[in-house]
């Protein structure tokens, strides 16, 4: 089997070379942060912030960052994702110029993909009509919920109606990939009230579909909240019984269950950007906390959109810290991303990239977990079961 050599670029940092080159037959994506919200939602931990007046210099830094990285890349990208923060609040113009940069600077695959986070409540026709216009062809639409007391408690600034006139306005617009994300167990959500959610969701049609659990920062307001005792979550068995309902309910509908938190009509439909963060693929990211890795190096960006710029300013790399991840760690993260995929662990490729000892060790486990029903051996594949995807990030402890 034929490989092929790529090189990514070096973080300026206290590593001088942190041995960027990798081997490997998948095309890298590229992760563009937008780290700007009209508002901020209470329970996001995602790096943000609100003064969108400092967006010009925010894309003047960005172009800066990819001016720096770009030369020397001997490999084509064939994602490039655009999230946030909140994209969506940049005018179809500074989308544009972004997008500009990003085809100049960067060696772009044939058939790249190009996908954008939005808010529901920033669409509307002609908005989206642009955003077509300049080659997105993905978009994943942060709805979150339908019911308008989780949304509210959400913090969102959309309501469902406004969510759906959005879906369809994306459609009348030429978008035939449209991913919607919902969240689920949230304080007060019956589960019939999360199924009415779903059950809308599947009559709009959407090409791919991600319900995830809400987790709580301590840093966020929401996070201070619920450690003040201002709300309780809901208990483990209520949300085991959430995430069974859902994977059966989007799967009776045509859904593929393909990974923890994601469901695709078809696996033409796979996210094909996040599938690179679950199987190790390398990837870039450019803008402020934005995270990359090259296979065996992890790095990301300073989390300040200040820190960012000033240091572009100043001729060098934004970089907050890096990680050298040693055989043992790769080798602990890709059974753990494993687990989290209906695709499972290739047993074969798994022990020639990883050595045959982890498996051997870990094979009565493997044994007690199959007659439990959390995963099965088969086709020379690992695979978690639904019940084993309800408890996937115990699994990989084992």
């Amino acid at each position: 089997m034929m490989t092929e050599t790529r090189q990514f670029p070096n973080p300026n940092g206290p590593i001088r070379n942190p041995q960027p080159e990798i081997r490997n037959q998948r095309l890298p994506g590229l992760y563009i942060h937008i780290p700007f919200c009209l508002t901020k939602c209470p329970y996001c931990n995602f790096y943000s912030q609100t003064e969108l007046l400092l967006i010009p210099d925010f894309i003047e830094a960005l172009e800066r960052e990819m001016e720096i990285v770009s030369p020397g890349l001997s490999s084509f990208f064939d994602t490039v994702y655009i999230g946030g923060g909140t994209p969506s609040v940049l005018s179809p113009r500074q989308i544009e110029e972004i997008l500009g940069k990003t085809r100049k600077y960067f060696p772009l695959a044939r058939t790249t993909e190009f996908t954008l986070e939005a808010n529901p409540g920033d669409l509307d026709f002609s908005f989206l009509q642009a955003l077509r216009e300049l080659g997105i062809h993905r978009l994943n639409l942060g709805v979150q919920s339908f019911a308008p007391d989780v949304l509210s408690f959400l913090g969102r600034r959309h309501d469902a109606e406004k969510a759906i006139q959005a879906i369809e306005a994306s459609r009348e617009a030429g978008f035939h990939h449209l991913g919607l994300d919902f969240i689920y167990g949230v304080p007060g959500q019956t589960l019939e009230s999360w199924l009415d959610t779903l059950r809308r969701a599947i009559t709009l049609s959407p090409e791919h579909v991600s319900c995830y659990q809400l987790t709580l920062e301590e840093d966020t307001p929401m996070g201070k909240a619920h450690c003040r005792g201002a709300f309780a979550f809901p208990e483990e068995e209520d949300l085991r019984q959430f995430f069974l309902a859902t994977s059966e309910s989007l799967e009776k509908a045509g859904f593929i269950h393909y990974e923890v938190s994601n469901f695709s009509r078809g696996f033409q439909n796979v996210s094909r950007h996040n599938r690179k963060y679950w199987n190790h693929t390398p990837y870039l990211g450019l803008g402020p906390s934005a995270h990359s890795f090259s296979g065996s190096v992890r790095w990301w960006n300073t989390p300040s959109i200040m820190a960012y710029m000033n240091a572009l300013r100043a001729g060098t790399l934004p970089l907050d810290n890096i990680e050298i991840l040693t055989p043992e760690q790769l080798r602990t993260e890709a059974f753990f991303l494993g687990l989290r995929t209906a695709g499972g662990i290739n047993l074969n490729d798994f022990s020639k990239d990883h050595g045959e000892n982890f498996l051997q060790e870990r094979r009565k486990i493997f044994q007690k977990l199959e007659e439990e029903g959390l995963i099965v051996v088969q086709e020379g594949h690992l695979r978690p079961t639904r019940e084993g995807l309800a408890v996937a990030d115990r699994l990989a402890l084992i």
